[in-house]
């Protein structure tokens, strides 16, 4: 198992490169999509998370990440000793019509097959996506932690519909007329249609590029959320999504956070399946308190999940992916974010450490 952080556009700078090595990670895991700040939803008069990595607030970007662009990333981590192990999340401007079933998204996915090709022509070796239209939504935030520490959480669902020109909480059209995104308020199975066929379409070229595509679950996961069907909201649906193309590209990106908030789920039963099957891209690590409709991030150490436990069952499965705290509460004083990471790196060093050595025994 490999230690890794998780960074975006913003952090990626060689102080915070040497930050993640000191504390002991030897892999990264990265956004290109930035969230700069927040505008009102046209519908709910609600702020609206939005934005890109032009810093326009809105999802402008039509052209995929260049090889280019993604070599000279490579390099900067390759520099200072790390691995990049993954990109996670395409740009919403890039396969908004792929999720949507719009009339650009032919287009769209010749720039996602683009795409893949240069992120393993880059030498990356996985790419992580959410294939969601609404995105992370329904989540609130509050001293929910420990000591009062800024966390996340759920309490309910949100039902309010997707306003027109917004996908994946992010406007792709700022200039849409008001209402609500017709093509947002479809069925669960229309959902897995238009899934199928970027399933179909894009994993070959991954297969040739040596990509691993590595699926996130819906967070918060419930069957819907702003009007709109999740496609990975139970541990059966994930199955589903690895039996609809096997390939050993075809690879999840493990949320035990998400799967710890299913209702009901035995998430331990669940990742000893995916670990067993080799179908594990890479792991988010966080802990939780409660599961839908109400549940609270925790301190790493202070939830439901049996952090050693988790790390157990990866080992034993021979899993040697890379492992991230996804999420950490914000410790108060100068750097709350940095903080609250190195934090969760500490102890689940530790507790990888522990494994291995309980392995050996």
């Amino acid at each position: 198992m490999k230690l890794a952080m998780v960074f975006y556009r913003h952090h990626l700078t060689k102080e915070n490169f040497r930050y993640a090595k000191q504390l002991g990670c030897t892999h990264l895991v990265i956004h290109l999509v930035d969230y700069f700040h927040r505008e009102k939803d046209p519908v709910t008069g609600d702020n609206q998370p939005v934005g890109d990595s032009d810093g326009w607030g809105v999802t402008r970007n039509r052209e995929v990440w260049s090889y280019d662009e993604l070599r000279a990333i490579r390099n900067l981590v390759d520099e200072e000793g790390l691995v990049l192990e993954a990109i996670e999340n395409f740009d919403p401007g890039f396969w908004y019509d792929v999720l949507l079933d719009g009339p650009k998204k032919v287009a769209q996915m010749d720039g996602l097959k683009q795409l893949i090709r240069n992120v393993g022509q880059a030498g990356i070796p996985i790419m992580g996506y959410n294939f969601s239209l609404a995105g992370v939504a329904a989540r609130i935030s509050g001293p929910f932690a420990r000591g009062g520490a800024e966390s996340v959480g759920c309490d309910g669902c949100d039902t309010l519909p997707l306003p027109e020109g917004m996908v994946w909480n992010m406007v792709y059209d700022p200039e849409a007329p008001k209402g609500i995104n017709a093509a947002t308020q479809i069925t669960s199975e229309e959902l897995w249609s238009r899934f199928e066929w970027f399933l179909k379409e894009l994993l070959p070229v991954a297969e040739e590029s040596s990509v691993k595509m590595a699926a996130h679950p819906d967070d918060p996961p419930f069957a819907f959320v702003r009007g709109t069907p999740r496609l990975v909201w139970r541990p059966e649906l994930y199955r589903r999504l690895l039996d609809l193309y096997p390939s050993h590209c075809n690879t999840l990106e493990l949320c035990v956070g998400t799967l710890a908030e299913m209702n009901g789920v035995n998430y331990y039963r669940a990742i000893d399946e995916f670990a067993a099957r080799d179908a594990v891209g890479y792991v988010h690590l966080r802990n939780v308190r409660g599961q839908v409709p109400n549940y609270r991030e925790t301190f790493i150490d202070d939830g439901d999940i049996d952090i050693y436990r988790v790390l157990k069952i990866l080992h034993a499965n021979d899993f040697r992916g890379a492992i991230i705290p996804d999420h950490s509460p914000l410790v108060s004083g100068p750097a709350p974010w940095h903080t609250g990471m190195a934090y969760a790196l500490g102890y689940i060093r530790a507790m990888m450490q522990r494994v291995e050595k309980d392995a050996c025994r």
